[in-house]
């Protein structure tokens, strides 16, 4: 059913948009990064130290803050719905499992345990983002007395970093198409935790990842990753839809080369054209 069909008016459907859109952003951060965290395990030490560093700020600086916001902000309006007080009484309860599992994997100094971890969290996370995708934002947009553009202006406000406007919605899919890489978490590599210059070329396997966060997955993971690395893809296919994307959202940013063409699988390294001094490819 589409935003259109289950909003109460236009501005709600616009909103609804874009609140799913930037949790497809949120899951598709946290499979890449717990994707690489598993591909770096049994392969590299300091890498995998690394990418659990970069995981847990992660967690830390988006997460967790987003979590807090839903509870202060949405979940005690939509309490008030019909029939939702047991729902939104559950999301709390997952939302307690989901800080217990950050917390979880920030104290263990085994990184095989941070990998089972890293991945509870990400498959609890998805879980939990479905259902406030499928019911909860619905039931609000569909509220001719909720102001869902206000309340989710709000969640971004209090989840903005510090200096970020407080005014703005969360983007809707073509906006955060838009955005510039930034690395944050602050680690020796760059900046993205990934452990890139001691392993060389990370791996990122998406034939695992659920299809609806795909490719969000792989623009945040190549977003978070430094200009003197590449990545090497792997998928089920030839993700030809995905590199146009891709060039829409960063155009001429990445140098793309095939290291396997199927029939199984398809294997694509991609590099930062400054790393490799290229301006101007031409075929």
């Amino acid at each position: 059913m589409s935003a259109l069909t289950l909003a109460s008016a236009p501005e709600d459907a616009t909103a609804l948009e874009a609140a799913e859109a930037h949790h497809a952003r949120l899951a598709g951060e946290l499979a890449g990064r717990v994707a690489l965290l598993l591909t770096a395990m049994g392969r590299d030490h300091a890498a995998a130290e690394r990418l659990h560093a970069g995981l847990v700020a992660f967690c830390d600086r988006e997460l967790l803050p987003h979590a807090a916001a839903k509870e202060a902000v949405l979940y005690p309006v939509a309490r008030r719905l019909p029939d939702t007080r047991l729902l939104i009484e559950g999301l709390v309860g997952e939302d307690r499992c989901l800080s217990a599992l950050v917390e979880a994997l920030r104290n263990t100094g085994d990184l095989a345990l941070a990998a089972a971890e890293a991945r509870a969290l990400q498959v609890l996370f998805e879980e939990h983002l479905a259902k406030e995708n499928g019911l909860v934002l619905p039931l609000l947009a569909a509220a001719p007395d909720v102001p869902l553009p206000a309340l989710l202006a709000d969640v971004h406000a209090r989840t903005a970093p510090p200096g970020a406007p407080t005014d703005a919605t969360p983007r809707t899919k073509a906006e955060d198409m838009t955005d510039d890489p930034t690395n944050q978490d602050g680690c020796g590599c760059g900046g993205c935790g990934c452990g890139a210059r001691e392993t060389g070329d990370p791996e990122l396997d998406v034939r695992t990842v659920p299809h609806a966060v795909r490719h969000a997955t792989v623009f945040s993971t190549l977003d978070a990753l430094p200009v003197d690395a590449a990545l090497v893809l792997v998928a089920s296919h030839d993700p030809l839809p995905l590199l146009a994307q891709l060039e829409e959202r960063r155009p001429g940013v990445f140098l793309t080369e095939y290291l396997e063409r199927g029939p199984e699988s398809w294997r694509l390294r991609f590099t930062h054209r400054a790393a490799l001094g290229v301006v101007e490819v031409t075929s």
